[in-house]
């Protein structure tokens, strides 16, 4: 909570303007975030991931600093362009793309292209202009992350060197991804898959492929309830794994930060609608808020995501909570498992806010479930 959104949320609460939900982001913060993570590694060439936040002031903030976009639809490659990105900084990082949109983002002057398939690489080099970039996903299985990503994504690395193979003869340049999972806890969760990288990459050599670089995904936490290592010390930890497992033989590295870059500079502030016990000797209580699950905190689900929360009272006794949205929907709880304790001043037109929601909400917001409208967002 910084002192300027602490200012426009008490200049908006003077004005009677709090009666929804809303996000307010610091771009001063992401600012400094982008400009720390560059140096804690500064050899790698930063893909901001849209999908985090999408916003037109954080994109072009980021675009402004020298950042590249990673993609993952039409829709987010002309945001990127719309923001100042020249079409060499995007890369369309989905590896789930429909054949018209590879050849609209070809003709946009898009090169780089993500595929864990057969399918999708013969889709890529049919529906492209000219000869690019090919990023090969290989599976990982996001041990440490509290938001894996293992079940949907990545090919095993033997069909990895042949899908390298292909691209190579295609005149196409090519390399390996993956991903650690995002709100990854482990610093040394990059540590196998770039062993195992480079193992693919000695593989795919002596079938005559030519792979020259490595993209490491995301994976880089926001400060939620637990306490994680800082940014630089994830900067050390990979740089170790890299030295260990190619020495100084790889040309190029990508990296894709988005929860790191944007979560810590948001805060959303929602109202109190009910706070009620189930029966009187319940010690826990129930505190529905005016934003849940369908309107932006979908990474509650199985309590993966545990935000910080602030009250206005506190510093006062506290009690358990079982912490809900305000939908007509039993899946639209947020914490009941996870230990929260909260003020037992707390009542009925209190704000919560809830820190570090800067990545991941407004565009979880539905359009309009129950007839709530979609999470508002600000920028300072």
């Amino acid at each position: 909570m910084t002192d300027r959104i602490q200012e426009f949320l008490r200049n908006r609460r003077r004005e009677g303007q709090d009666t929804e939900p809303c996000l307010v982001v610091d771009l001063e913060i992401v600012r400094d975030n982008y400009q720390t993570f560059a140096k804690a590694l500064p050899d790698s060439r930063v893909f901001y991931a849209v999908k985090a936040n999408p916003a037109p002031e954080v994109l072009s903030l980021l675009a402004s600093l020298g950042s590249c976009f990673d993609t993952a639809t039409v829709a987010e490659i002309e945001m990127a362009l719309a923001a100042g990105a020249t079409p060499d900084r995007v890369s369309f990082g989905n590896t789930i793309k429909k054949r018209r949109d590879v050849a609209y983002a070809s003709s946009c002057g898009v090169r780089m292209f993500s595929v864990d398939a057969f399918e999708e690489l013969d889709k890529v080099l049919a529906e492209t202009s000219e000869p690019g970039t090919v990023c090969v996903r290989i599976f990982h299985d996001c041990t440490g992350a509290d938001w894996p990503l293992s079940r949907k994504f990545g090919c095993p690395v033997d069909t990895a060197a042949e899908l390298l193979t292909i691209a190579t003869d295609a005149g196409w340049t090519n390399g390996v991804s993956f991903h650690v999972g995002s709100q990854q806890r482990h610093l040394h969760a990059w540590n196998e898959a770039l062993t195992a990288t480079a193992h693919l990459f000695a593989d795919a050599q002596s079938q005559g492929a030519s792979p020259s670089f490595v993209n490491l995904g995301g994976g880089f936490p926001g400060t939620y309830l637990d306490q994680m290592p800082p940014i630089h010390a994830y900067g050390t930890a990979i740089s170790t794994a890299l030295n260990r497992a190619f020495g100084n033989s790889l040309k190029q590295l990508y990296i894709e930060p988005g929860r790191y870059m944007v979560a810590d500079a948001g805060v959303l502030r929602t109202e109190v609608v009910l706070v009620s016990q189930r029966s009187r000797d319940d010690a826990q209580r129930w505190v529905y808020i005016d934003c849940g699950k369908f309107h932006g905190l979908a990474e509650t689900m199985d309590e993966a995501i545990r935000y910080r929360i602030r009250t206005e009272h506190d510093g006062g006794e506290t009690g358990p909570v079982a912490i809900a949205g305000p939908t007509c929907d039993s899946a639209d709880i947020l914490y009941e498992k996870t230990d929260y304790q909260l003020p037992l001043a707390l009542k009925e037109g209190d704000h919560l806010d809830i820190l570090s929601t800067g990545a991941y909400t407004t565009t979880y917001s539905s359009v309009g479930f129950n007839g709530f409208p979609p999470l508002a967002e600000h920028y300072i």
